[in-house]
């Protein structure tokens, strides 16, 4: 068997997440149709491989997957023969055979997500499935400045929905910003880590919000981290403004064609 790492992109709006689930259209199952299709209906069937779950409503723009071959192909050639079988909302972006033991979930080693809010007074509907709306008016540089308390390695208990089935509810985030996008009147989130809980950086964003608001004060992301109390942080911003941008890996990939 050969193994192929293939990068991706997703509008998510018409999915129920990417995890395959009985009745639902989900971007892992439209995948393996195309994978297996390609490969001329193996028994049993072949699996991709993500490199996590994403949520209904939720975009990528680089999610990466994983799958095993019967035979070799070219990066190029899988990239068309993928594509010519997805529906429109799915993009492969790029495929390449690596070793037999990169692994898309395990291997990971950095995620980058972003949350576009848009704000108004009232929903914009051209923007109403790709980004979150927030009438309010906020101040960016107090966003930024409550931001820098999330980075770091923290218990974020407090940040992670119910229903997640984490072993541990610590992670590390290297990196958030938040910009003000003029031209599309936008706020956007950047985050950075290795690795995010059960809606995780939506909490965090509605979160911030509120401190941009004036509802918190800058301080609050100490207090609520400490707490360990889901119930402090209140909100979860909606699944349309949230994009998996990136995710990196430890070593090079070992790449046998492109």
């Amino acid at each position: 068997m050969h193994r192929y790492k293939i990068t991706f992109a997703y509008d998510g709006s018409n999915f129920a997440g990417f995890q395959v689930q009985p009745g639902e259209r989900t971007v892992q199952q439209v995948l393996e149709r195309a994978v297996n299709k390609i490969a001329k209906k193996p028994t049993p069937p072949l699996q991709v491989i993500g490199s996590g779950r994403t949520d209904a409503g939720v975009h990528a723009y680089g999610q990466v997957a994983h799958f095993d071959l019967p035979y070799q192909i070219p990066g190029p050639a899988l990239v068309r023969a993928l594509n010519s079988s997805l529906p429109l909302d799915v993009l492969v972006k790029e495929a390449t055979e690596v070793s037999a033991d990169f692994h898309a979930r395990f291997g990971a080693h950095h995620k980058r997500y972003r949350y576009r809010v848009v704000g108004g007074e009232f929903t914009n509907p051209f923007k109403r499935k790709y980004t979150g709306h927030f009438k309010y008016p906020v101040n960016v540089e107090k966003m930024q400045a409550a931001a820098k308390d999330l980075v770091g390695e923290h218990d974020f208990t407090s940040f992670v929905a119910s229903g997640s089935q984490a072993v541990s509810n610590v992670r590390r985030i290297d990196e958030v910003t938040v910009v003000k996008d003029e031209e599309n009147d936008e706020v956007v989130f950047d985050f950075v880590g290795n690795g995010f809980l059960y809606n995780q950086v939506r909490i965090m964003v509605a979160f911030l919000l509120e401190i941009g608001n004036g509802r918190r004060p800058v301080s609050d992301v100490k207090r609520v981290l400490a707490a360990k109390n889901r119930d402090l942080a209140r909100g979860t911003a909606p699944a349309s403004g949230l994009y998996l941008m990136e995710v990196t890996y430890d070593s090079p990939v070992n790449s046998q064609n492109n």
